[in-house]
C-alpha cells in the first residue's frame, strides 16, 4: 500500500446548483466571540466555511443551513438566525 491520499473538497456548482436557498435560518458568526479555532470549518458538511485571510466565513451561496457549526462552535460564536433577518 502507498501513502494515504488528503482529498479536500471544495463547494462548487453541482446538478442542483448553488444550494444556498433551500435554508430557512443561516449562521452568522459574531467575531467578538470567534477565535479562528476553525472548528466550524472542520465539521461543515457542505464546506460552505472558508478561511480568507485568517478569518472564517460562510459562503453562504452553498450553505444550507443545517446548523452544525451552530452546535459545534465551542466559544458560542456562530448564532442561527431567520434568513433574512440579519445581513451577512
Amino acid at each position: 500500500m502507498g501513502d494515504p491520499i488528503t482529498v479536500i473538497s471544495k463547494p462548487t456548482i453541482g446538478a442542483s446548483g448553488r444550494t444556498g436557498f433551500w435554508r430557512t435560518f443561516k449562521p452568522v458568526i459574531n467575531y467578538e466571540k470567534c477565535t479562528n479555532c476553525l472548528i466550524c470549518w472542520l465539521y461543515c458538511p457542505e464546506n460552505s466555511i472558508e478561511v480568507s485571510q485568517g478569518t472564517v466565513v460562510i459562503n453562504y451561496d452553498y450553505c444550507k443551513g443545517c446548523g452544525v457549526c451552530v452546535n459545534e462552535c465551542p466559544f458560542k460564536a456562530v448564532d442561527f438566525v431567520l434568513e433574512g433577518e440579519q445581513n451577512a
